[in-house]
């Protein structure tokens, strides 16, 4: 039937340029309405500074999916996904690996069904080639993420020269480090999950004050990777090095990654004066990856002042952590709310490049250029998501935000339109958001034009 189905189907074919989480996404979502896809990767043929494989929707920085507890930000983005028949959501739940309240995946086993169910799509043409040229006329979306070749990111540059402000901003993405897991000296840490929340799935390092005060000292006396010229480091907030908030002040870990609340050590019954969480990298759990110690230290400082955490004395590192560029689009003065380009309506943006920050909120992009571009090759008119969903406040602020500082956005309730009455308690507030936000999304999906082909009548 869904041979038959793509058969009845006239559509001009979408090129897609990148392999990642968005342009994985947007690919099967033009799929599965019948429209053929050229969906280009340049990995192998040329790698990138960050990736290790060649598999496509590879997770760089972190394998966490974000809060799966009910009526948050993060869960009603991944709800909608749900409701919208995401492929990439759905492999993650197969791969998930215990996180407590979050979703957390096998990073290895996630990107190679990814890879599997792409390649094994008829409609989806895969072509391992670097793309250096957009032609405006052709139905394209770039969904090439924070390492666009240079090459391309000229050509988007020049593609960008149209429009008003900035064509192309840059800032610096950060890799936390990886330990082995039974290089961890358990007798000095403790499973727990903040304030009890969930499974107690993280492995928590507890800290004194004087233990805090040791490594405060030594991470702000190690040496940093020595910058290129071509470096201007311009740190996503939510994503800072650890050396960086550090720099802040004494107390800024505390505050931070190193935020003991919540955490109580059952050993003592007491919170700790700091705590430094692991949490499971895979599903072997063979590995822990140091939940937000994303830094920018050479490898030998990260050696010897990870060290000074209480149960890594001597543990084994698979992965350091590192700064990766990261390219993104001026949004705001470029793209419309259906993810076109206004100055060339057939070429879209989803993923990173577009403005949009954390892995859910890349696959939710790709899903929404998806349905747009599908919509044009089949001669219909894009559709953007109503204002209330997750997928419709993520999509007004990177079209809507101002221009002259715009910076990349992960899903918050910030994002999403006040209630039209006033709702004091917060619980509840955001639950009456999620509610409107859904039930909007189901009135959005249910026009025929929106549906795919598998899904029509």
């Amino acid at each position: 039937m869904k041979l038959e189905l793509h058969k009845l189907a006239l559509h001009k074919k979408v090129r897609i340029i990148g392999a990642g989480l968005a342009g994985s996404e947007a690919a099967w979502q033009c799929a599965r309405r019948g429209v053929a896809v050229e969906l280009f990767e340049m990995r192998p043929a040329r790698a990138t500074p960050a990736h290790q494989t060649e598999n496509f929707a590879e997770l760089v920085c972190s394998n966490s999916l974000k809060s799966e507890s009910e009526n948050t930000a993060p869960w009603l983005l991944k709800e909608e996904l749900r409701r919208a028949d995401s492929l990439l959501l759905g492999i993650a739940r197969e791969t998930a690996v215990p996180a407590g309240h979050a979703l957390a995946v096998d990073r290895a086993a996630f990107s190679r069904k990814v890879t599997e169910a792409i390649s094994h799509e008829p409609l989806i043409t895969i072509r391992r080639e670097e793309v250096t040229e957009v032609e405006a006329g052709e139905l394209t979306i770039i969904s090439t993420g924070p390492l666009t070749s240079d090459a391309l990111s000229r050509e988007i540059a020049r593609l960008c020269a149209t429009s008003s402000g900035d064509s192309q901003l840059y800032f610096y993405d950060s890799i936390s480090p990886i330990v082995e897991a039974d290089s961890i000296d358990m007798s000095k840490v403790y499973l727990a999950a903040r304030y009890d929340k969930g499974s107690a799935d993280y492995i928590n390092c507890p800290m004194s004050k004087d233990e805090y005060d040791r490594f405060y000292d030594a991470l702000l006396e190690a040496q940093s990777v020595e910058q290129k010229d071509w470096e201007n480091l311009n740190y996503f907030e939510s994503c800072l090095p650890i050396e960086e908030i550090a720099r802040r002040g004494r107390d800024t870990l505390r505050f931070g990654p190193m935020k003991p609340v919540g955490l109580k050590d059952p050993r003592t019954g007491k919170m700790p004066y700091a705590v430094v969480q692991l949490r499971q990298e895979n599903l072997r759990a063979d590995s822990y990856n140091l939940v937000g110690f994303q830094n920018h230290l050479k490898f030998g400082e990260q050696a010897r002042v990870l060290s000074l955490i209480p149960g890594l004395g001597n543990a084994r590192f698979l992965r350091y952590g590192q700064i990766h560029r990261n390219t993104y689009i001026n949004s705001p003065a470029l793209l419309s709310p259906t993810l076109q380009m206004k100055a060339h309506p057939h070429v879209l943006f989803a993923g990173q490049i577009c403005g949009v920050e954390g892995y859910v909120e890349s696959i939710a992009s790709g899903l929404m250029a998806g349905m747009s571009a599908a919509a044009l090759a089949t001669g219909s008119e894009p559709a953007p998501p109503p204002r209330a969903t997750a997928f419709g406040s993520l999509v007004h602020y990177i079209t809507q935000a101002e221009s002259k500082n715009f910076q990349p956005a992960n899903i918050t309730f910030d994002l999403l339109p006040a209630l039209d009455r006033k709702v004091r308690d917060r619980k509840e507030r955001h639950r009456l958001q999620c509610e409107l936000a859904l039930r909007k999304f189901e009135d959005w999906l249910r026009p025929s034009a929106l549906q795919p082909a598998s899904a029509a009548p």
